[in-house]
Parts: C-alpha cells; structure tokens; sequence
C-alpha cells in the first residue's frame, strides 16, 4: 500500500536506517494499513497461505479434545482457555463447538480467553463467536489478563512466528555480526548494513537469541550468512508463562531449534514473503499486501519458559501430537464423533509431511 510505504519512508528520512524488525511491525501491524489489519480475510485458497485452521473443523476438533483432557485434569475448579492471537475466530468456533456438544460437565465449568490487541480483530472475533458471548471474555495483552493468572491452557497457533524478527547477517573479514536495515538508495527501499548493540545493550537487546557458536564455526561461517532473531517472540512467551498459574503453555507453528538455522541451505535467513500462496524473498515489496514470517527459534522459547519455572513436556511434529489425538479418539467411548471420508481427507493434508504435518512443530510446557 502506498500510503504505508510512504510512512516507512517519511520515518527513514527522519531517523535514518530503520531496523527490520520495525519495517516488520509497520507492514503486518500498522493500525489502517498493515497486512493483518486489512478487511480483506488473506487465509485460504482465494487468500495468500493456508491455515490447518482453514483445511476444515477437524483440526480445531481434535485440539479441542486434547485440551479438554488436559483441562479435566487440573486440581482447580475455575478452568480457563486463553488463546492468543484468535485471528477472525475460526480456531475458537471449532475448539467451542467440540467442547459444548462432547464434553459438557467441562464446558459448564470453564472461561474462554481470547488476547487480541487489534480492535478490528476483536470485532471479527465477536462476530464470529455470537452464539459464545456468554462463554468469551476478551483482553488486549497478556499483561491486562486478571492478576489471579490462568489456571488453565494459554495456547496459540501461528501467532509467533508474525512477530517481528531482526535480520543479522556475518561479516566474514570483521568476525562479528551487522543488523540488516533499511533505507532510501536511488529512490526505492534498500537493505542497509547497520551495527548492533554491544556489551550490556548486546543482552538486553538479545536475550536468549543471540547466536551462540564456536569461534571454530564462525570462521568458516559463509560472509554475508543471515539469519533471524525474535527478542519479540521470546518475550512474549516469557510473559505468557508467568501468567499461568496452573496447567498448560502451548504454540503450534513454524520452527526449528538454535542449531538448524545454521544449515547451509538458510544462509538468506528463514523469513519470506507469502502473496497469493507464493513464497519470496523479495520482502521489501508488496508493502501491507503480503505475509512476512520467520521460523520460531524454539530452543530460545524453551529455555524462557523454563527459567520460569515451566517443565517442556514435549516438542512435536505436528503430525505426531495429532496422530496422538486421534488414535485416542479412535478408541471406543471416546468423546468424539464417527469419523467421516471428509474427516480424513482433512487429516491427511493436517499430517502428511508434504503438507502441514512436518513444517509445523508444538512446544508443550506446564506448571
């Protein structure tokens, strides 16, 4: 959108080389122009990507029916469900739906959250859920949540890896790491080379995600190698784990652990545009018209939710955690309807590794 581009020019011209991670937050987050705020709904086949939530009811199903055992299980007799980041509230139509028709002892006795700072996405949430309103309560932030906490599941599915992520790239003859920004050269956008942080700044700018490698492996690491970083993502997992009182920290979404972003074949970063379900890496086009998302560093998430006080129960494929669920709901006199042909068409694409089943990976912790 010209008019977003020309606001991103307008802060260049006035404080020089902008950050990526700011570039990000502006393109996807504006609050009239960014990419998530457009009206337009980008999910599906007529939209920019797929969602497991857009392959059909079944996935939100079968989550619904794993965190209502987990829930069940809890000492506690207030049980709360809190996803973040509802998008236009597909996810908790489906999650709702299987918990009030197939578990409704629980469903009498359970809150369902939903933290969303965008206004227009609490509207599309609102209307989406109409027949829940008396079940959903809304908050714009982990930090507006009750002070009591969650006693209960915090939970989000593609939210992470949108949050904006800072591009360091190598320089091989200096041995140390430059930020990738971005500026104004010959009248379009252009990527810059800017310096980052040092010493304590270096920390508190980069906790738990900055590159830890061998002297041995930055000597041979390629010049110009880049890659990604998520204080943003780290943070907000940090916050979410200290609002859980009691139960469940769970994220489904792109990912890879600390080491994996250093195969050679990453050496352009994990970050790419999505327009009209085509991958780019032209990310400086396209301005608030196409996706901008990076893989989660899940050994940063890990680490932050433990030093919380969180125990890791697991971290999956996606195809693992619900093939784990379905065979439970298999099982008979499981709290779960007959299995139907569309059922199954839909799981197949949820789980096969040339669909959604490998890309995606759950991290689980609890308290």
């Amino acid at each position: 959108m010209r008019q977003l581009e020309e606001i991103i020019r307008q802060e260049i011209a006035e404080k020089g080389a902008m950050r990526f991670a700011r570039f990000m937050e502006l393109a996807l987050y504006h609050p009239t122009d960014g990419y998530y705020e457009r009206d337009a709904r980008p999910v599906g086949r007529h939209g920019d990507f797929f969602t497991s939530v857009s392959v059909g009811c079944l996935f939100g199903e079968l989550l619904g029916f794993q965190l209502g055992n987990w829930l069940q299980k809890l000492p506690t007799d207030h049980r709360c469900l809190a996803e973040a980041g509802a998008h236009d509230g597909q996810l908790a139509l489906d999650v709702l739906g299987y918990l009030r028709a197939y578990q409704p002892l629980l469903w009498e006795r359970m809150e369902y959250w939903i933290v969303e700072p965008s206004a227009r996405h609490r509207g599309w949430q609102t209307a989406a859920l109409r027949e829940f309103s008396g079940k959903v309560r809304w908050f714009e932030s982990l930090d507006s949540l009750p002070a009591e906490g969650v006693s209960g599941i915090i939970f989000s599915n593609e939210l992470l890896d949108a949050l904006p992520v800072h591009r360091l790239g190598w320089d091989a003859s200096a041995q140390r790491w430059f930020e990738w920004g971005v500026t104004v050269k010959d009248g379009s956008l252009a990527w810059s080379k800017t310096p980052v942080p040092e010493g304590p700044a270096l920390t508190n700018s980069f906790s738990l995600t900055w590159p830890v490698l061998s002297r041995e492996f930055l000597e041979v690491l390629p010049d110009g190698f880049t890659t990604e970083v998520s204080p943003a993502a780290t943070a907000w997992w940090r916050r979410a784990a200290r609002a859980l009182k009691n139960g469940y920290l769970l994220t489904i979404d792109y990912g890879l652990d600390a080491k994996e972003f250093f195969a050679p074949e990453r050496g352009n970063g994990t970050i790419r545009a999505y327009h009209r379900h085509h991958a780019s890496c032209d990310l400086l086009r396209n301005i608030g018209e196409q996706d901008l998302t990076a893989h989660l560093n899940f050994t940063a998430l890990t680490q932050a939710g433990e030093e919380a006080g969180l125990r890791t129960a697991g971290l999956l494929s996606q195809a693992k955690f619900l093939t784990q669920i379905a065979e439970q709901t298999w099982q008979k006199g499981a709290p779960f309807r007959k299995w139907s042909p569309e059922d199954v068409r839909q799981f197949q694409t949820l789980t096969h590794p040339e669909h959604l089943g490998r890309s995606f990976r759950v991290l689980i912790q609890s308290l």
